[in-house]
C-alpha cells in the first residue's frame, strides 16, 4: 500500500520546517521582462519552472492553479502537467488547485484524469458544495493511489460570505454543514499522524470560522489560502493550527511568485527570498499557538 497522504504530507513539512505551499498562478502580463519576449505559453512554462528551482529548497508542497495554465488551450495544458512531473521530480508534493465537483460519473472522470497514475498530482482541490456524493469519486481514487483532497470548506473571497455563514435550522452555519459532511467522509482514511487524506480549504481572512472550524474537524488538514499578499495576518492564519501546531497548510502565491516586482537583478533569487521568508514566517507565528 503505498504511503499515507497525510502522513507523507506532514514528513514532508517536518525535512522542510515548515508547512507552507507557495502557489503557481502563472499571469502572462505580470512575467519578468525577460520572459514576456516569448510566446504566453513558452513564457509560463519556463516561469514556472523557475519558480520550482527557487522555491524547491525551501518550501515542501507547490499548488500549481490549473485555470491559468488551462487558458491556454491544450497547450497550456500540456505545460500543467509538464509542471507537475517537474515538481514532483523535485521532491514537492504537488496539490492540483482545480477545485473540480459534480455529480459522481464526472467526479470520475475528473479523479482519474488529475490524480491517478504516476502523472496525476499528489493532491486535489475539490468543490465540498456538491455534497458527500460529489466528493466520494476522488476519495476512492485518492484512497486507492495514497493522494490527498482538499474540499472547499471555508473560502476567503468576498462573496462566500452570503452563503457560507447563512444560518440552517439546527444554529449551524452553511460552512459547518460542509465542514462536518468533510469530516464525516474524512474518518474512512486516516493516517498514524491522525489526520484524514482529506483535508479542507478555509480562508486566512476568516479567522473566527477557522476557530470554530478547526474544532469540528479535528482530522481535517487545513489548506489556508490568503495568507500575505490577499491580507492573512499571523492572527488569521493561527486559528487553522491546533494546539500543537499541526493541521494547516499555509500557501502564498503573489508575495513568492511576483517578489521580484520592482526590483533589480535575477528574478529567481527574488523569488527565492520569498520563499525563504515565508518559510520563516509561519513558525514564528507558531510560537504563539
Amino acid at each position: 500500500m503505498p504511503i499515507h497522504f497525510a502522513d507523507r504530507l506532514l514528513s514532508a513539512c517536518a525535512n522542510k520546517g515548515a508547512p507552507v505551499c507557495v502557489g503557481l498562478d502563472p499571469v502572462y502580463e505580470k512575467l519578468p521582462a525577460e520572459l514576456k519576449k516569448l510566446e504566453p505559453v513558452e513564457a509560463i512554462e519556463r516561469f514556472s519552472m523557475g519558480i520550482l528551482e527557487a522555491s524547491a529548497p525551501h518550501v515542501p508542497c507547490v499548488k500549481p492553479q490549473a485555470a491559468c495554465y488551462e487558458r491556454h488551450g491544450a497547450e497550456g495544458y500540456a505545460v500543467y502537467h509538464r509542471v507537475t512531473r517537474a515538481a514532483k521530480d523535485m521532491g514537492l508534493i504537488v496539490v492540483g488547485d482545480a477545485k473540480r465537483g459534480d455529480i459522481g460519473t464526472s467526479s470520475a472522470h475528473y479523479a482519474a484524469g488529475l490524480l491517478a497514475g504516476p502523472g496525476g498530482c499528489d493532491a486535489l482541490t475539490v468543490n465540498g458544495y456538491l455534497g458527500a456524493d460529489g466528493i466520494e469519486p476522488f476519495f476512492e481514487v485518492a484512497q486507492k493511489e495514497g493522494k490527498g483532497l482538499f474540499a472547499l470548506v471555508r473560502t476567503s473571497n468576498p462573496g462566500g460570505d452570503a452563503i457560507q455563514r447563512l444560518r440552517l435550522a439546527d444554529g449551524r452555519s452553511i460552512a459547518e454543514a460542509v465542514g462536518d459532511a468533510v469530516a464525516e467522509l474524512g474518518r474512512k482514511s486516516v493516517g498514524n499522524c491522525g489526520y484524514s487524506l482529506l483535508g479542507a480549504v478555509v480562508g486566512a481572512t476568516k479567522k473566527e470560522d477557522a476557530a470554530a472550524l478547526r474544532a469540528r474537524l479535528p482530522q481535517q488538514i487545513f489548506l489556508v489560502p490568503g495568507f500575505g499578499a490577499q491580507g492573512g495576518s499571523a492572527d488569521d492564519v493561527r486559528a487553522c493550527f491546533k494546539a500543537d501546531g499541526t493541521g494547516a497548510i499555509i500557501t502564498a502565491s503573489r508575495s513568492v511568485i511576483f517578489a521580484f516586482e520592482g526590483k533589480t537583478g535575477d528574478w529567481k533569487n527574488h523569488v527565492a527570498a520569498g520563499a525563504k521568508d515565508l518559510k520563516l514566517q509561519i513558525p514564528e507565528i507558531l510560537r504563539h499557538v
